[in-house]
């Protein structure tokens, strides 16, 4: 897509710098994908330089510019914790683009278009991912289940930026699953579940893609299956299935619980 109203291009961009008709520009992936005509100038994060991952002794920071091959290169690493790398492999793989796109497109990117299938979504509000936000008016950290309030919103206000993500430690250590389903073998996902067993035996569910934002359900250990399909219906209002040519509301809530079901009985002792 030309953006053909844009004027200028900061590089590169700093906090402070943003006024109205601005946009942080990352791999650009999903910001040309569509027309913006009340973009006039675009604000460079790549070129600042941040540091893809970071592994520190409590966690993995994972910078808002880090793309999607970085990310996956890094899950394969022999030292990269087993719950990270499978469910990381498998978020990659449902993003479904091809080569070029892997190695534009962001980690920052995929969570502030908030699409509902953004698999980067569903990594890191499954395992307790943190966001660093960072604004005129300061720093601030947000949960990932959190940061997507629905279909293409999130809680930046006018002004801020997506600086990274933290994966806390405590977070990779515990099997875990998930379930990818869509329309098509290659089509975008219409539900993305991920389920994993914490170091205390208890068991979190994060729906995506079915929805129009995450869901999150924590138990404090494993629950029967009409303990959990239960908890699936309380926690999730009927609004919030994802309405699209990918999938009907209804089909999409089949979905969820079946491959709700299937994660559960995975991950049983």
């Amino acid at each position: 897509m030309d953006l053909h109203t844009v004027a200028e291009v900061v590089s590169p961009a700093r906090i402070g710098q943003w006024r109205p008709g601005d946009a942080w520009l990352g791999g650009g992936t999903a910001l040309f994908a569509e027309p913006r005509p009340a973009l006039t100038r675009l604000l460079d994060l790549v070129a600042a330089g941040w540091t893809p991952i970071t592994v520190r002794d409590d966690g993995v920071e994972i910078a808002a510019t880090c793309t999607i091959a970085e990310l996956f290169r890094f899950a394969q690493a022999p030292q990269t914790p087993a719950a990270f790398r499978n469910l990381a492999t498998g978020c990659c793989h449902a993003f479904l683009a091809s080569f070029k796109i892997w190695n534009v497109a962001t980690v920052g990117g995929n969570l502030c278009a908030a699409l509902p299938a953004g698999p980067r979504i569903t990594l890191l509000a499954a395992l307790d991912g943190e966001c660093l936000v960072a604004g005129p008016d300061g720093k601030r950290t947000v949960p990932v289940v959190n940061f997507v309030t629905g279909d293409g919103s999130t809680v930046l206000r006018d002004g801020e930026l997506l600086r990274s993500v933290t994966v806390p430690a405590t977070a990779m250590g515990g099997p875990v699953t998930y379930r990818q389903g869509s329309l098509f073998t290659h089509g975008r996902s219409a539900a993305l579940l991920a389920g994993r067993v914490t170091a205390s035996a208890g068991f979190v569910l994060t729906v995506t893609a079915a929805t129009v934002r995450p869901y999150q359900l924590r138990f404090d250990g494993l629950p029967d299956e009409r303990s959990l399909t239960a908890a699936l219906h309380e926690a999730i209002p009927d609004d919030a299935w994802t309405d699209d040519v990918h999938g009907l509301p209804t089909w999409r809530r089949h979905l969820t619980l079946r491959y709700a079901e299937e994660i559960r009985r995975r991950l049983e002792p």
